[in-house]
């Protein structure tokens, strides 16, 4: 009963295709046996049908058979070929039709962005001078940044941000299209937006180099200068991160051993430091016990070179206080707490790797619908990039909604965050403030004086998050978040709420400890551990779609 249906379907096909192909189809059908076989024969058939008389117009014609060769005298057979297929005009004008249709649609997509399959980043242009602000900047790579960015780090265990606060004298900024505010000083020469001594996040050197490699190195920080700062960028420090986030000397550690004294001694030190300066002081007291009952069970005995000593007592204090904060460090030479001033040479380095990264601000421009767009990879010394932020922000002073990306920030000054939040208000607003536990003293953070000409103050705001969001970038979120200012979109953020110092202990043994924490004047809390929540959870790969259509529905409505 098939046989018949599918020679019928073998007439309907071309009659070139037909004296071609259609015994040998005919014979491969007789061979099926079994029912499942031949309708799936009749199904093929039936394609083929339809696509010899759409696509194949060399078999819609009778093809006559080649003659066969013939032998001519001299033994030299001659050949007889067909001419030359040449598909029909109308065909070619229909393909050409198609293909321009299909070409204007894929460049529309790419253009207005409707479907977000491409996030390429191309370059247009680099930053001219501090004072011009291109549209596309992206800052050049290189293969010294991880050079660099090392020796950033090392000289931010040196104190070296503490001395950037002050520009040389006589030095005025680049001029911009819109002021950069100007950013009072307390009576220690730090800015007021600023801890006391410190920026709002310091990076290990592993981190730093980490990051260069990755394209966004993140800032040298500031420092104490009576002591080395440290604290992790990282969640599970190595034990060359912490050698170098805490003052150790570079060069092969020597593991000694060591005797009860000096462990009896290193265990003194510790709980006197965790006592003195942790940010939470019954947390303090419950690891300062925790450490005395395994020293009095004898289990620290087990522990008879340095390296092992340092990780047991590390783990004993975590177990109680689940802060991968608090770290003891053992090395072969420990940095004096009274490390070297910066040098000039340090400081032109720094201004010098500032230009060269643009700041770290990586893109600038205006998105479709008016939207601002500003991705900047770190919260660098307003006292040396504030003329290059405000003229990021001058060239998005007309639009209707602004989107800060800080999905690859880990942090840095906290003057920069206020120079930046302070574009989004039109009178001085109350940050946050940073508790010092050693010092007991509190120190406010506030947005600076408005900025003239400013338009930003109440246009709809959008802060774009994720789990490489670090400290200072934190920050900016939460306190915006917190005063209603912005909505963010992303995913959580690290948790890094809490900055510390390492504290000498011997020549030998240092212990980094908690101790200046952030405090919104709102929540009376911080992200600390638990991260920022953004208002709107999304992967961060698709954190820039959302808000741009959240901005685009917030302009709608106040239209």
């Amino acid at each position: 009963m098939l046989r018949p249906l599918y020679r019928c379907l073998l007439r309907l096909h071309p009659p070139g295709f037909r004296k071609r192909f259609a015994e040998e189809m005919l014979s491969i059908f007789d061979q099926a046996t079994e029912c499942q076989a031949r309708f799936k024969l009749l199904g093929d058939g039936l394609v083929s049908l339809a696509r010899q008389w759409a696509l194949r117009p060399e078999f819609w014609y009778d093809i006559s058979p080649a003659p066969t060769a013939e032998i001519v005298s001299d033994g030299i057979p001659s050949f007889y070929t067909l001419d030359p297929f040449r598909p029909r005009t109308a065909a070619v004008v229909h393909g050409l039709l198609l293909t321009v249709v299909v070409f204007c649609l894929t460049c529309s997509a790419i253009r207005y962005s409707w479907i977000h399959v491409l996030h390429v980043h191309i370059p247009e242009a680099q930053f001219e001078s501090s004072s011009s602000f291109e549209e596309h900047a992206v800052a050049p790579a290189s293969s010294q940044e991880p050079e660099i960015a090392s020796r950033s780090a090392r000289d931010t265990q040196n104190g070296f941000s503490r001395s950037l606060r002050s520009s040389p004298a006589g030095q005025k900024p680049a001029p911009s299209r819109l002021p950069v505010p100007e950013i009072p000083q307390n009576g220690k020469g730090i800015s007021r937006p600023a801890p006391p001594g410190r920026a709002a996040n310091v990076t290990t050197t592993a981190a730093v180099a980490n990051a260069a490699q990755n394209g966004a190195i993140a800032p040298a920080a500031e420092s104490n200068p009576q002591q080395a700062t440290v604290a992790s960028a990282e969640p599970e420090p190595t034990d060359a991160a912490n050698q170098a986030a805490a003052g150790v000397t570079s060069g092969a550690v020597r593991n000694a051993t060591i005797d009860a004294p000096e462990r009896q001694r290193v265990i003194d030190g510790a709980i006197a430091n965790l006592t003195k300066y942790y940010v939470d002081p019954g947390m303090a007291q419950k690891m300062a016990a925790a450490l005395r009952a395994h020293e009095q069970n004898g289990e620290d005995e087990a522990a008879t070179d340095g390296k092992a000593f340092a990780g047991l007592l590390t783990q004993q204090m975590q177990d109680v206080s689940h802060d991968k904060h608090v770290v003891m460090v053992y090395g072969a030479a420990i940095a004096p707490e009274n490390p070297r001033p910066p040098t000039a040479e340090d400081i032109s380095a720094y201004r010098k790797e500032m230009e060269r990264t643009n700041c770290r601000f990586e893109m600038v421009r205006v998105l479709p619908h008016n939207i601002g767009y500003l991705k900047f990879n770190s919260f660098p010394d307003a006292d040396i990039c504030g003329t290059r932020a405000a003229a990021a922000m001058a060239k998005l002073n007309n639009v209707n909604a602004i989107i800060f990306d800080v999905r690859d920030n880990p942090g840095g000054y906290a003057n920069m965050v206020a120079l930046l939040a302070t574009y989004l208000f039109d009178r001085p607003t109350h940050l946050n403030d940073f508790y010092n536990r050693g010092e007991n003293t509190t120190e406010q953070s506030w947005t600076l004086a408005p900025v003239a000409g400013n338009r930003l103050a109440d246009k709809p705001a959008f802060v774009l998050t994720s789990s490489r969001t670090f400290s200072a970038a934190e920050g900016f979120s939460y306190d915006l978040k917190m005063l209603q200012r912005a909505t963010l979109v992303g995913e959580t953020t690290s948790g890094r709420g809490h900055m510390g110092l390492a504290h000498r202990i011997d020549d030998h043994f240092m212990i980094r400890v908690p101790d200046l924490k952030v405090i919104n004047p709102i929540s009376k809390a911080n992200w600390e551990g638990t991260g920022v929540e953004p208002d709107v959870k999304v992967k961060a790969a698709d954190a820039l779609a959302t808000a741009e259509k959240l901005a685009e529905k917030k302009i709608a409505d106040k239209l």
